[in-house]
């Protein structure tokens, strides 16, 4: 029995005697060869680069931890990936990645990995370059934390590389991240499981990007100065709470096919197409709602968007209600053969262009709410005919449908209108105190954020 425990105790010493099993430091300079001590390391040692500029595409194949003293630069020499991932259990933080190559074919990233990773970790970096910020790909238990990405504004929009993109990811943490100058900010396709929160994107082409996925969260993220601040497509089962698009061209939020989704207590801002991008049918929508059933909008506050809500091409089966429509020129545009009811148990929507009365007192107009009538869906067909809105024609037009309802096409009706808006959306958001960066701050108290 006693020599059971002997060579037990052998077994466990051995490692420390040989040296082997104990995790290092490496401390690092600009001269030394950072890819040959990538390569020497052991499982679990750090490596700590101390400030200058470590030029080189790197590779990292050991469970290691990588680490910057503020001005530690890694420059990929403008061409291919600054730094690989091969490996589970690696934290990559602290670092300025920079001039990594502009290949988008070749996924040419400042932080690639597209290998079946586990425990990754990227935080508080600093990445600018042509491509990818970060190329993410059938990784598990994955965070994101703090980092700043920012992609190349000469580059035409297409030509960039998204910031952050996460491809077959389950269960990632994507929080605190400021992005901006890439094509799109956050791009998921194909992953489930995941918390994108907290994270500021601007200056984009979309701040959040979503392809065929399902089961993710989106919270407390602020997009803003974008053609679309979240673009959620083929996609099922997300929860949208509590986020800001403010100052979109096209769209606040374009849903394309999504189903069983929640999009509450957002707060949309400023959608409109620039005087120049003008073209027929071109208008900034706040909601824009394309062939997605059954989800739930709610809470949400759309304000001075060219249109609030369009819902088009069989979009049905959708719970509206408690929402803010304010100063939008168009409130909704509805194209469908079916009717509509947006209330909920008693409760509807608060136009601001509803002109019903209260008569009890109870904050709920005692008159339907119609947004859209025949002379509408003429106009969206023929959209020529804006110059003749306010003629005596229309007008009796107008009138007609009004005095026979049975003329009256199929549309949106708030049985229920709010007299007064709900509770802002933006004081009911999800809160995180301890994570909640300044800009998300500016944005809950209604004011502008300036980079």
């Amino acid at each position: 029995m006693g020599k059971k425990v002997i060579y037990f105790l052998l077994a466990l010493l051995m490692p420390l005697l040989s040296g082997q099993g104990v995790a290092k430091e490496w401390q690092l300079s600009p001269g030394d060869n950072l890819q040959q001590q990538l390569n020497l390391s052991a499982d679990g040692d750090v490596l700590l680069l101390a400030p200058g500029t470590y030029t080189g595409n790197f590779v990292i194949e050991k469970a290691i931890r990588l680490s910057g003293v503020e001005g530690a630069v890694i420059d990929a020499g403008g061409q291919g990936n600054a730094i690989t991932i091969k490996s589970s259990g690696i934290t990559i933080e602290n670092l300025s990645i920079i001039n990594w190559g502009d290949d988008l074919t070749a996924q040419n990233a400042g932080i690639y990995s597209d290998k079946a990773t586990n425990k990754l970790t990227i935080q508080n970096n600093r990445l600018k370059g042509d491509g990818f910020g970060m190329w993410l790909q059938k990784s598990q238990h994955l965070s994101v934390l703090n980092n700043t990405v920012e992609g190349n504004p000469d580059i035409r929009s297409a030509d960039r590389g998204n910031g952050i993109q996460l491809s077959s990811i389950k269960h990632a943490e994507v929080r605190g991240n400021t992005i901006f100058h890439t094509r799109d900010g956050l791009y998921i396709i194909s992953s489930q499981d995941n918390l994108i929160k907290g994270n500021t994107m601007h200056d984009l082409r979309y701040g959040v990007h979503y392809m065929y996925s399902h089961s993710n969260k989106v919270i407390n993220n602020l997009a803003h100065r974008t053609r679309a601040g979240y673009a959620l497509m083929s996609s099922r089962n997300l929860e949208v709470l509590g986020n800001t698009s403010r100052n979109s061209e096209d769209y606040g939020f374009l849903m394309n096919f999504i189903t069983s989704s929640q999009i509450k207590n957002n707060v949309i801002e400023k959608v409109w197409t620039k005087p120049e991008n003008k073209v027929l049918g071109r208008d900034g929508k706040g909601l824009f709602v394309y062939n997605s059933a059954y989800n739930t909008i709610s809470g949400n506050k759309v304000e001075s968007a060219e249109i609030g809500i369009h819902l088009t091409a069989g979009s049905e089966n959708t719970k509206v209600y408690g929402n803010s429509f304010i100063d939008n020129p168009t409130q909704v545009k509805y194209v469908s053969n079916k009717k509509q009811e947006w209330s909920q148990e008693g409760q509807g929507n608060f136009w601001s262009n509803y002109l019903g009365w209260d008569m009890d007192g109870d904050n709920i107009g005692d008159t339907v709410f119609e947004p859209n009538d025949g002379i509408d869906k003429l106009i969206w067909q023929y959209p020529e005919m804006k110059i003749l809105m306010d003629s005596p024609a229309v007008l009796i037009l107008r009138w007609v449908q009004r005095q026979f309802p049975v003329l009256k096409p199929p549309g949106i009706k708030d049985s229920f209108p709010l007299m007064l808006p709900p509770v802002p959306a933006k004081e009911r958001r999800v809160t995180d105190s301890a994570t909640t960066s300044p800009q998300l701050a500016a944005a809950a108290s209604g004011n502008n954020y300036h980079e």
